[in-house]
């Protein structure tokens, strides 16, 4: 399946996108995280296609060759995503698919235009103020990453050495995945003319406007969503609490085993899977939660339907 590389002219810019799969099908933006870009997903892409879907994957704001300027506040972010689906998409509610920081905008844009969305999928990252409200030591030492990006000179740390940092994250957050050489090089390549605005996404949390996005986020979502969490992610631990109340529509959880955090690229097919299934099913109030590659379990996480919590 072919996939081919557009540009959308959007108003903060010239943004690059990859672009594939049924163009008869539900209209599906993927939204990639840090340290990353949307090459890398090009086989969790390619099945999403396989299963009935039409898909854009855009290169986000700070990550070139799309625009690298700011401001990286939520909203800003936000902004570029609805404004790409009122263009790609203009008559009809997309699939949105984020991962890491695309898994925080998403929850972001379904908080902000709720009517633009049929469905989400959050993969990797809890809900952003179930995060913020629960910090857990065993989450903050796997967050010391984002305390360095404060820093003056981290741009230059991320980069030196061939982006040895950069590596070393890919490693310890999915430790069971080699990304392919290739696929390696391209990153590197994007993301030294990149640098250092991927990191000013995590600037950009500790000011004053983080406020206007934790008050979106406070409202109970009311957009249908899966959350994909890999059990052996490295960066962030899967939620331990029950947070149905922060979703007003069909809602599970799963998490996976034998995955880490870049759980859509160690098995592109699997994930595609359970996203297709889920959205096939997810008008079953109670429909089981997979906790293995294959074999149906007990739901983790009770779907939360309107008006339950």
């Amino acid at each position: 399946m072919e996939f081919e590389h557009v540009t959308f002219d959007l108003p903060h810019g010239t943004f690059h996108a990859l672009q594939g799969g049924d163009p008869h099908g539900q209209p599906t933006v993927v939204l990639h995280g840090f340290p990353d870009h949307p090459m890398t997903a090009k086989p969790f892409l390619v099945e999403l296609g396989r299963r009935g879907r039409h898909v854009v994957a855009p290169w986000l704001r700070g990550y070139a060759p799309s625009p690298t300027a700011g401001p990286f506040d939520f909203a800003s972010l936000s902004g570029d995503v609805i404004a790409l689906m009122d263009r790609w998409s203009p008559g009809r509610a997309v699939e949105l698919v984020g991962h890491d920081w695309g898994a925080l905008i998403t929850y972001d844009v379904c908080a902000t235009a709720p009517e633009r969305i049929e469905r989400a999928v959050t993969l990797a990252i809890p809900h952003p103020i179930t995060f913020l409200s629960r910090p857990r030591p065993a989450q903050m030492r796997r967050s010391w990453y984002m305390g360095l990006f404060q820093l003056p000179g981290s741009g230059w740390l991320a980069t030196a050495r061939d982006l040895a940092l950069i590596d070393r994250l890919w490693r310890q957050w999915s430790p069971n995945l080699a990304l392919d050489p290739d696929l390696r090089s391209q990153l590197h390549e994007d993301l030294r003319a990149s640098m250092p605005a991927p990191l000013k996404y995590y600037r950009a949390m500790l000011r004053p406007s983080m406020l206007g996005a934790t008050r979106r986020l406070a409202r109970p979502i009311t957009v249908p969503m899966l959350q994909l969490h890999g059990a052996d992610d490295g960066c962030f631990l899967p939620p331990q609490v029950d947070d149905r109340r922060r979703f007003a529509a069909p809602h599970a959880l799963q998490v996976v085993p034998g995955v880490g955090h870049f759980l859509h690229i160690e098995a592109p097919e699997a994930i595609a899977e359970r996203i297709a299934e889920w959205a096939d099913q997810r008008i079953t109030p109670f429909f089981p939660v997979h906790t293995s590659m294959g074999d149906r379990a007990t739901p983790l996480v009770r779907p939360a339907l309107p008006g339950v919590f």
